[in-house]
């Protein structure tokens, strides 16, 4: 095969020299070739033992190779070389970080039919992906299974055990039953179970509870670890307790525990819907001075904050910050700046940050469909009055883009046009209304008509007069919500 004249092997092959050269080997298809172009050196006598097969059969896992993977493990049968239970686990690990947990289960059943016993650690290992991955009833199938096969209760599967039973508010009571159970089955509970719980608790917006289990964790003996505080700290911050979570903050500090990136985001979060982002500012300095890099979340959420607060300068930085790093912020963010600047009526600059995210190549989805509809019509209404060419261009753009247009929209631009004596360009809003199946006002057709009148264009105003009356299409209450609601853009022009 090719592979043979690729590598010139030793005429002694060892599997510590295999092993050596598929750990140097970066690309893991390479790593494979290499792995199968020792075994076509036959003459020599080498056979891949359990070292290099289990090498190879983790690097495939990692690269997410589950197939060639799961082949090795059928080959390791053929060929008599005894499997550890390790080697399954690392590719029911691997189905796991993928989200695949049937597959795990299969793995785990391929376990027996491929002469591998699974002993505690394994039944564990798999109960414990599946309640990460949410199988709940699978999971507490599997735990029954365990019972039925032997396997005794221990700190560990009591553990994952307690953590699915937390998962939902019916099930939290029989949680403290097993919890409070535990001494006499010989297990006592350590930092895990109480973390397992105060994160239960939280999740269920039971922070007083959680803060008690929090108090006998400390007299226990057992030490929150990071996740634990941050799950505390993150309850307090979602209950608006800021006090009590900045106090719990300073005493993690204290006691030499460093704070992870989800505390501080937990803490920024808070601070800012509690209308302190300059303290969120002051967080996120601290953050990067620990060498953490912060994430999408993080400055979503300070940028979320400084918007609502009206400091746009200050949320324009963190944007530029953010996109220094290589993060590319998406529509709901441009969305809020953009918001914030037509509530104090720069539409300029709203239009700007709307140019920007269009050539950003941030278009819609279904997601975030409702959003582009928002601020794109929000803009052309606030802007109308100030930059009547930039505000049409924008919406010559939506259509292209096939981004709705609201009523109000085509009634603002109606409205400029005739104003401006721009009849033609007024005319042909109103014929792409029509064709959109948004029918006109009472208010729209009126100041048409006017324009024309007013330019003693007298026939065309009366043939369009006739044919609205012909169509019949116009109902006096279509579009009057409009009315009765003062748009932003009216609005700031009162200022």
């Amino acid at each position: 095969m090719g592979s043979k004249s690729m590598f010139k092997w030793s005429k002694q092959i060892t599997p510590a020299q295999v092993v050596k050269l598929i750990r140097a080997e970066k690309d893991v298809n390479k790593a494979l070739v290499l792995f199968d172009s020792a075994t076509a050196e036959y003459a020599n006598g080498f056979k891949h033992d359990e070292s290099t097969f289990g090498l190879m059969i983790s690097r495939l896992v990692s690269a997410n190779q589950f197939r060639p993977a799961e082949d090795l493990l059928d080959r390791m049968k053929q060929e008599k070389c005894s499997i550890r239970e390790d080697i399954f686990l690392s590719v029911c690990r691997g189905y796991g970080r993928v989200h695949r947990p049937l597959d795990v289960m299969r793995v785990f059943d391929k376990m027996k039919q491929l002469g591998c016993e699974p002993t505690q650690k394994s039944y564990i290992t798999v109960f414990a992906i599946l309640v990460e991955e949410n199988q709940l009833k699978i999971a507490f199938r599997f735990y029954r299974y365990m019972r039925e096969m032997g396997i005794p209760p221990s700190v560990t599967s009591l553990n994952v055990l307690i953590k699915a039973l937390c998962k939902n508010s019916g099930t939290i009571d029989a949680a403290l039953r097993i919890f409070r159970e535990m001494p006499k089955r010989g297990c006592t509970p350590d930092s895990y179970t109480y973390g397992t719980l105060i994160n239960g608790m939280c999740r269920l917006g039971k922070i007083d509870e959680a803060k008690e289990w929090f108090k006998e964790m400390e007299t226990k003996g057992c030490s929150p670890s990071v996740v634990t505080y941050t799950s505390l700290i993150h309850g307090l911050c979602q209950s608006k307790k800021m006090d009590e979570a900045m106090g719990l903050f300073g005493k993690m500090r204290s006691t030499g525990i460093e704070p992870n990136v989800f505390t501080y985001s937990s803490l920024m979060d808070g601070l800012c819907k509690d209308g302190h982002s300059s303290q969120s500012m002051e967080l996120l300095e601290m953050m990067v001075s620990k060498r953490y890099t912060p994430n999408m979340i993080t400055y979503s959420t300070l940028i979320n904050g400084l918007c609502k607060e009206g400091k746009l300068q200050e949320a324009i930085k963190i944007l530029d910050r953010m996109k220094l790093q290589g993060l590319k912020p998406d529509a709901g963010l441009y969305g809020k700046i953009i918001t914030g600047f037509c509530d104090i009526c720069k539409f300029k600059e709203a239009a700007n940050f709307l140019d920007e995210m269009v050539l950003g190549g941030i278009s819609p989805n279904r997601l975030t469909w409702s959003i582009h509809v928002r601020i794109h019509n929000m803009v052309v209404q606030g802007l109308y009055r100030r930059d009547p060419n930039r505000a049409f261009h924008l919406y010559l753009s939506m259509r292209t883009r096939g981004i709705s247009i609201d009523a109000a929209t085509y009634d603002s631009l109606v409205t400029c046009f005739c104003k401006k004596s721009d009849l033609q360009k007024a005319a042909r809003v109103v014929e792409e209304m029509v064709a959109d199946g948004c029918v006109p006002d009472e208010g729209t057709w009126s100041a048409l008509v006017a324009g024309f009148w007013n330019q003693q264009k007298v026939l065309q105003a009366t043939e369009l007069l006739w044919v609205e009356l012909l169509r019949k299409s116009v109902e006096p209450e279509v579009g009057i919500q409009n009315k009765d609601k003062l748009s932003q853009a009216e609005r700031c022009s009162a200022l």
